[in-house]
């Protein structure tokens, strides 16, 4: 498995929120602070926006902020909604698991366990852990 830039996009993108949810934030400076081209950050939004992630306001004063605190969102969450499943092989992809050599896998516990690991890692780090470990680090910038 390995994380897409639009998964490590939206992440930088929703810890960058965090740092200033106090007011609406405007695309352009989110990507200007992050290095990232406002257009791919178009593309990144609508997903984060249609799952409730994300409050949008239009107009001069307008922009995006997260719809919630930083401590109820999980890394495991922003990357589902922007990578889709994170599984380790294709097999393990859909809830009903339709191999044909599933019953006789000698690996499938084994992938089984990777992706279990996988999403208890993910789901277990929020944004607020990643802006206490920001606040730490004592940066100005912060990159994944």
């Amino acid at each position: 498995m390995k994380i897409s830039t639009k998964g490590r996009y939206a992440l930088r993108l929703m810890i960058d929120l965090a740092l200033h949810n106090d007011n609406y934030v405007a695309l352009k400076d989110a990507a200007a602070r992050q290095g990232i081209s406002k257009k791919y950050l178009e593309q990144i939004v609508p997903l984060l926006s249609r799952s409730g992630m994300l409050l949008t306001s239009r107009g001069f004063q307008g922009g995006y902020k997260l719809a919630h605190t930083p401590s109820s969102y999980t890394v495991g969450d922003i990357l589902r909604i922007t990578e889709g499943c994170l599984a380790p092989v294709s097999c393990l992809e859909n809830e009903i698991n339709s191999c044909e050599r599933q019953n006789d896998c000698p690996t499938l516990e084994l992938w089984q366990g990777l992706y279990d690991v996988i999403n208890k890692y993910l789901d277990s780090v929020t944004l607020q852990d990643l802006i206490d470990r920001y606040y730490k680090l004592g940066s100005d910038e912060y990159y994944i």
